[in-house]
């Protein structure tokens, strides 16, 4: 990871990104804790994230203009407006103000599509393609490092002073993040506004994907995993009323989560260069399986925080190698369009799963509905096994040039329609 700080404003865009990932590790985690709290309901706190799931449904309509701005610009002024989303929370006051939670969930949905398409328009722009895995990794893991404390804090602050103190921490980590990476030094070309009309533009994400055959099938590998595994937002309420422990305990569920997360994210960059963007998700996506049929079959609380774990470390392989994958594919013009695109082929089964696994948990047991989870993640492993055979559990190397002489890696404002994008990968 150490080459991706050499890099010019990489260390102040990390900084930046630090502080408001602290913020949202402290906070996502208290909207569903308040919900529970407020209505004791678990199939209503699995609702939180449903509604930050549904924005991500309408990401092609972001993306267009997302690909219209400057990279900077964009997380300077999101992480303000995102400061300013969390303020309507400290009006929350009983159940029948859960209603606020739900539309700060769905203003959270929302920044959780435009911040990250804008991040990784920047990385591409600062970053060279080859190390793109180590700063995706620096970012990744720390991420993930905040599970072992943010929650934890989260919980606390949530328990001694109430939801209204969380969202102001998490309002100013927004503010800060927005001073620090304004400071970046960086000069960007303004984006050139395509000539191709409107919903060709607007579509330019959905048709690269559909004609970049790894990402195509990796993306229908994660609607198969994600079809269920947005089950475990709901589910986790109910395994801590199985072992008798109060919603508060879900802030130590996630800290655990956080020890095989760090693991994860610090080595994901070693099986990436091992194994290639493909085989890293793969395995990454074979050890959710297995961790999330452990919690399926144990009654035991120690082994399914074992197995919690596994799944800790499974995730940052998984979303790293995707998220480098889909850099090194996609053109810099339509890094916007491609990302947004993606929230939405993944958002549209997350927020099935999580309306679906809303109903479920109060139908059947929580084993039953990891086992169900552990079954759809391994389809998805043996579709990759099957689709990207011979592509698989191999180094991945430059992209090859389509037709015209331009590079995914190095392209930086020709959009899909004159670029040719092969078939080949």
């Amino acid at each position: 990871m150490r080459r991706a700080f050499q890099q010019k404003g990489f260390t102040r865009l990390f900084v930046g990104l630090t502080t408001s990932m602290f913020g949202d590790s402290v906070m996502l985690l208290v909207l569903s804790m308040w919900v529970k709290t407020l209505t004791g309901s678990n199939g209503a706190a699995g609702l939180t994230f449903f509604w930050m799931v549904v924005p991500a449904l309408f990401a092609p309509l972001y993306g267009m203009y997302i690909d219209r701005i400057k990279r900077k610009p964009l997380l300077v002024w999101g992480n303000v407006l995102s400061a300013l989303m969390i303020l309507p929370l400290l009006a929350v006051g009983d159940a029948g103000d859960v209603w606020i939670i739900y539309v700060v969930a769905l203003l959270y949905g929302i920044s959780f599509v435009v911040l990250p398409a804008g991040l990784n328009g920047l990385l591409k722009e600062m970053i060279p393609a080859d190390l793109l895995v180590e700063a995706n990794s620096s970012v990744q893991t720390t991420k993930e490092g905040f599970r072992l404390i943010g929650p934890l804090v989260g919980a606390a602050l949530f328990g001694l002073f109430g939801g209204g103190a969380v969202a102001v921490v998490d309002s100013l980590s927004f503010l800060v993040a927005a001073l620090i990476i304004a400071s970046i030094p960086l000069q960007e070309i303004s984006p050139e506004r395509s000539e191709q009309h409107w919903w060709h533009e607007m579509t330019g994400g959905i048709t690269h994907l559909a004609h970049e055959p790894v990402l195509r099938h990796t993306l229908v590998a994660f609607a198969l995993m994600l079809i269920v595994i947005g089950f475990t937002e709901a589910s986790i309420y109910a395994v801590l009323d199985f072992f008798g422990k109060p919603p508060t305990f879900a802030g130590v569920v996630v800290a655990v989560q956080g020890v095989g997360a760090i693991i994860g994210g610090i080595t994901a960059s070693r099986w990436v260069r091992r194994l290639g963007e493909a085989g890293t998700v793969t395995v990454g996506m074979a050890l959710l399986a297995f961790g999330l049929a452990i919690v399926g079959l144990t009654s035991s609380l120690w082994v399914t925080l074992a197995a919690v774990v596994v799944l800790g470390y499974g995730l940052p392989l998984t979303f790293i190698a995707f998220m480098t994958m889909l850099q090194r594919r996609t053109p810099h013009g339509l890094m916007g369009r491609v990302s947004a695109a993606v929230e939405t082929v993944m958002g549209a089964p997350q927020a099935l799963s999580l309306a679906v696994g809303a109903l479920l948990v109060t139908l059947l047991d929580y084993h039953v509905i990891f086992a169900i989870m552990a079954i759809f993640t391994g389809s998805a492993v043996v579709y990759l096994l099957i689709c990207l055979r011979g592509k698989l559990f191999r180094p991945d190397s430059p992209l090859p040039t389509p037709p015209g002489g331009l590079n995914p890696d190095t392209d930086r404002s020709t959009p899909l329609s004159e670029v040719g994008v092969s078939a080949a990968s």
